[in-house]
């Protein structure tokens, strides 16, 4: 039995070693490849630096759309947040006016008080905030 025991412990390290080697192998042909990459990289860097010039172009013409903030004060708070979508601006964000953190369950029994930027022209991608009271409650 001790015979068995040492030659499996054999077996296992001859196949640990085998494939350590194997690895090493793999490593020792790994740089020269590398050598060439690093030559394609600073190849590609002139190609990508052409065509980062060639993008920037593109984004200069991306800048954001502008448009006309309609002032939506004193309107119910649905309206004014359809009136201000119409116009192109979809950030929309509403808060209780009044300080008690409360949502605007029915936006439609909400009135605007006030609204952040003021109406004008405006970034599309502006986010807007329409301050609202219930339609019971003074601004």
């Amino acid at each position: 039995m001790r015979t068995r025991a040492i030659t499996a412990l054999a077996a296992i390290v001859v196949l640990a070693l085998t494939g350590c080697a194997a690895e090493d192998t793999g490593t020792d042909s790994d740089p020269a490849p590398k050598a060439p990459a690093a030559s394609q990289t600073s190849d590609t860097k002139q190609d990508t630096d052409s065509d980062t010039t060639k993008d920037d172009a593109p984004a200069a013409e991306k800048k954001a759309e502008t448009a006309a903030l309609p002032d939506v004060v004193g309107k119910d708070l649905q309206a004014a947040q359809d009136e201000a979508q119409a116009a192109g601006f979809y950030a929309l964000d509403d808060q209780d006016a009044s300080g008690q953190n409360r949502l605007q369950v029915l936006d439609r029994n909400w009135t605007v008080c006030k609204q952040e930027p003021a109406a004008g022209t405006h970034p599309t991608d502006t986010p807007v905030v329409l301050y609202a009271v219930k339609d019971t409650e003074t601004c």
